[in-house]
């Protein structure tokens, strides 16, 4: 049996095809769509967790050392790993949020497949973690169509990493299926993600079109320019109807990063100044509250950027707790950078980005939305107006439109030189109202067309595979 599968930034989901349509399959209840997070006791859980209770296998040398040394260090912190300590989707997220300190938790791995600078270990231990996700998914498939499901076609982004290149994009699909096959899969193929959704949009034409496909996801924005329509349904081979492709690790996340760090990290000292003198090697900076010295910046991005491995090592590494004392010490408003210390100590980077998500949820409806914001022993109320948050998220939606401009230009290039009938958008962060208005000023006087914004690309990727399976 085979499914499309997208494995996603934000969430994952799967379908299968019931003679012409596609079908997606519970895999968290009754919901199609399951959180791409996961959650153990510890970093090391995950490893020796996959082996004992997923009876799943390592690979090769790098693989079983690491097992072994997951082992080890889990034996060292006295951890026996119980049936049920690794979690998935929302549960993960639940157990995360009622006590960030008692364990280890992921979101979006996906992210991290195209960092450049993996060392073998971490390659393998991010292997682990897709691998643990992808086998919840295959086995909640598997009770639900009560069939071995051994071929996948696997959504990948037009690029995993905005500064890798094909290199990355290389790491990152070996990872993929890598992780596909220790799961079981047995045929891996992978598909374009705006092609999917292209693919699923097409089933709706009854006659020939241009569309450009804008998908917006978590963790990339691509875009594709493809000929779709009754004459090439049938075709195993479409590279002569794509005419164009572009894409970038810029997404949803991106959207909640900026507007945490715009909106939400002022209420922890962003913008406030450091009152006492400072001593940088044989310099003495005057001290005052008006000194004009603002509080270092990455302080308060580090915590928050969730998709960069190095800003959350270096904001969460134990020499930074130092330096964060410092600064209360030196700050104009001490009670802020407490705020701050709080978040180092309980791990709440992921509750703020979360929070601003929610702010950008709620005001795709509304010009004003409240958030309440629990830290240590406060609850910090705020409240965010649509203005703020466009000018918020100005930086990254930019960039999508950048994305958007690219691959026109490539169109121009090619000898037809077609331009879109209709610009279909999807991904969860295409339903924001702002990001079609600035799509509907790049590309004035072309129809915007939309359809299952979290489900396109999953049943597009299913009907790919009816095709080459």
């Amino acid at each position: 049996m085979f499914i499309g599968f997208d494995y996603g930034t934000a969430n994952c989901s799967v379908a299968m095809m019931d003679g012409n349509s596609p079908i997606l399959l519970p895999l968290e209840a009754d919901n199609c769509y399951i959180p791409s997070t996961l959650c153990a006791p510890t970093r090391e859980s995950v490893t020796e967790y996959l082996y004992r209770f997923m009876q799943v296998q390592p690979k090769g040398t790098q693989g079983e050392q690491a097992l072994r040394r997951a082992i080890n260090l889990n034996r060292e912190e006295d951890i026996q790993l119980q049936l049920g300590d690794m979690q998935f989707g929302q549960q993960a997220l639940d157990t995360y949020l009622d006590d960030p300190q008692e364990v280890y938790y992921v979101k979006s791995p996906k992210s991290f497949l195209g960092a450049n600078g993996l060392q073998p270990m971490q390659l393998s231990f991010f292997e682990d973690l897709v691998c643990a996700m992808m086998k919840n998914i295959k086995s909640k498939a598997e009770n639900t169509t009560q069939k071995d499901i051994e071929q996948a076609v696997i959504g990948r982004p037009i690029n995993f990493h905005g500064r890798g290149g094909e290199e990355a994009n290389r790491q990152a699909e070996g990872i993929l299926r890598n992780a596909a096959s220790r799961a079981g899969f047995k045929d891996v193929e992978f598909q374009f993600e705006p092609v999917a959704a292209g693919l699923e949009y097409e089933s709706t034409l009854s006659e020939n079109k241009t569309v450009l496909v804008v998908d917006i996801g978590g963790g990339t924005t691509d875009c594709s320019l493809i000929e779709m329509g009754p004459s090439f349904v049938s075709m195993a081979d479409r590279t002569s109807s794509l005419l164009g492709h572009s894409g970038q690790r810029v997404g949803g996340n991106d959207l909640d990063i900026h507007l945490a760090f715009k909106q939400i990290m002022p209420l922890f000292g962003l913008g406030s100044k450091i009152k006492a003198s400072k001593i940088k090697g044989s310099q003495t900076l005057s001290s005052s509250k008006n000194s004009g010295i603002e509080m270092p910046i990455t302080q308060f991005w580090n915590p928050i950027a969730i998709n960069n491995v190095v800003a959350q090592k270096d904001f969460y590494q134990s020499s930074n707790f130092k330096a964060l004392t410092l600064l209360k010490k030196e700050a104009q408003y001490p009670d802020k950078l407490a705020r701050l210390l709080a978040v180092y100590q309980h791990t709440l980077g992921y509750q703020i980005v979360r929070k601003a998500e929610e702010a950008k949820i709620g005001l795709s409806d509304s010009d004003k939305h409240g958030l309440l914001i629990p830290v240590a022993k406060e609850v910090l109320e705020l409240d965010i107006n649509h203005h703020d948050m466009v000018e918020a998220v100005q930086s990254p939606t930019l960039k999508m439109m950048e994305l958007v401009t690219e691959v026109m230009a490539q169109a121009s290039l090619s000898p037809t030189n077609k331009q879109p009938d209709a610009i279909f958008m999807t991904g969860g962060s295409a339903r924001s109202p702002f990001l079609r208005q600035a799509l509907e000023a790049q590309l004035p006087n072309i129809p915007i067309v939309s359809g299952n914004y979290f489900g396109s690309v999953t049943a597009g990727l299913a009907r790919w595979a009816q095709v080459i399976f």
